[in-house]
């Protein structure tokens, strides 16, 4: 885990003096010397030498860089393997076997049109029945047809 670290190190401090490098490098056209300002040209480091010091430096910046990468995408992704005799851990006791479940909860029944009508009737039924144990004061005994359901009574 160490070397992870180190290595992650180098490669931020890489990264940095990489940008640094072609940072100060100059195009095609101008030289070191006229970047800082220098009225002559070629004369801070020769003729040729900012241009492959420069490369050279930026070059060798470049393979660290690639390397660190590498090494990094290696280092990361090894999981840490362990053996059931390093945790001593037992293995897992054996659960009862579970019986499935009728109705998932959380699930709306939806009845459906026959249903409906029986559950209608019942009620129905049962308001009769109510109606014709206990008449009210002023009603007739016997009670009034009641309309069958989805039925409208007919006009006469």
């Amino acid at each position: 885990m160490l070397a992870y670290y180190v290595v992650t190190a180098l490669h931020v401090l890489v990264c940095l003096f990489l940008i640094l490098v072609v940072l100060l490098q100059s195009g095609k056209g101008a030289d070191l010397a006229s970047a800082f300002g220098g009225a002559s040209t070629q004369t801070a480091f020769g003729s040729r030498g900012p241009a492959s010091f420069l490369s050279k430096v930026t070059t060798g910046a470049a393979v660290v860089f690639m390397i660190t990468c590498l090494s990094l995408s290696l280092l990361g992704n090894r999981p840490e393997a362990k053996s059931i005799l390093e945790t001593g851990k037992s293995a897992p006791a054996a659960s009862k076997p579970s019986t499935p479940a009728s109705k998932p909860q959380g699930t709306v029944v939806v009845p459906t049109q026959e249903q409906i009508r029986r559950m209608q009737e019942e009620a129905e039924a049962k308001a009769r029945a109510k109606q014709a144990e206990s008449p009210a004061p002023g009603q007739p005994a016997t009670p009034a047809p009641v309309p069958e359901a989805g039925k409208s009574p007919a006009k006469k």
